[in-house]
């Protein structure tokens, strides 16, 4: 994978951000020129409902969640967001309000740029625009998917392929994720998402306690899965192309 380089007072940050690999090296450096480097804690806030962000994020690591919430509290996750994007991409297509929140679900980095940088870049460059608009596509036919996944498949589908597509981000074999967050992400009560995750250690393919989760045998944990994974991963395959 290509490497960009930002150099800010001395220091070099690479950058893996599979958006950003994909410019050509005149559009990178307008965008490198007004980005810098940030470190995003675990459950650090990137937007929320209904306003309009200062800032968007290229995420060089980690996960970013995107998530609703209704109004007895529950709250369900729609969209991951990965190193092949960036958080904001939606607030830069027009006026309408966004309704969802998005925060990082696992600790990361990314390269900040002011929301207004990045929407003037968006109109000015047609290769820019071209990219962030391939993205949302993306996004937005994962969203589709997913949706459709929590209303039609049992809750042991969608643990495994929402497992997958983080490990397809991410490319680590354990995950720090809370019992409370995965239940969260899932739409589901804690007493399920247990007893799911259980089920997932008994047959061997994964290990699970106390905030872990690692993926013992991938290849089974794909054939537990539902066809959603399938499309998601090709779409996130096929992004830039």
């Amino acid at each position: 994978m290509a490497l960009c380089e930002l150099t800010q007072g001395g220091t070099v940050v690479a950058t893996t951000n599979l958006l950003l690999d994909s410019l050509s090296e005149d559009s990178l450096k307008g965008l490198l020129t007004r980005m810098r480097p940030v470190v995003l804690p675990l459950r650090t806030v990137l937007y929320e409902p209904e306003i309009v962000p200062a800032y968007a994020y290229f995420l060089t690591s980690g996960i970013a969640s995107v998530v609703t919430s209704s109004a007895d509290g529950g709250v369900v996750e729609v969209e991951v967001v990965g190193r092949e994007g960036v958080v904001g991409a939606l607030h830069l297509l027009g006026s309408a309000v966004v309704p969802t929140q998005c925060f990082m679900q696992l600790a990361g980095t990314a390269l900040r740029i002011r929301l207004v940088d990045l929407r003037a870049a968006f109109l000015e460059s047609g290769e820019i625009r071209g990219r962030l608009l391939e993205f949302v596509q993306v996004q937005s036919l994962t969203l589709s998917q997913i949706a459709g996944c929590h209303r039609l498949h049992e809750a042991e589908q969608r643990l495994a392929r929402w497992l997958l597509m983080v490990q397809d981000r991410v490319q680590q074999e354990t995950l720090e994720l809370t019992q409370t967050f995965l239940a969260e992400m899932l739409g589901s009560q804690r007493t399920t998402v247990s007893a799911v995750a259980a089920d997932l250690q008994r047959k061997g393919l994964i290990e699970y306690s106390r905030g872990h989760v690692r993926i013992l045998d991938r290849k089974g944990l794909e054939s537990a899965v539902c066809e959603c994974y399938g499309v998601t991963r090709d779409l996130l395959a096929n992004l830039y192309r």
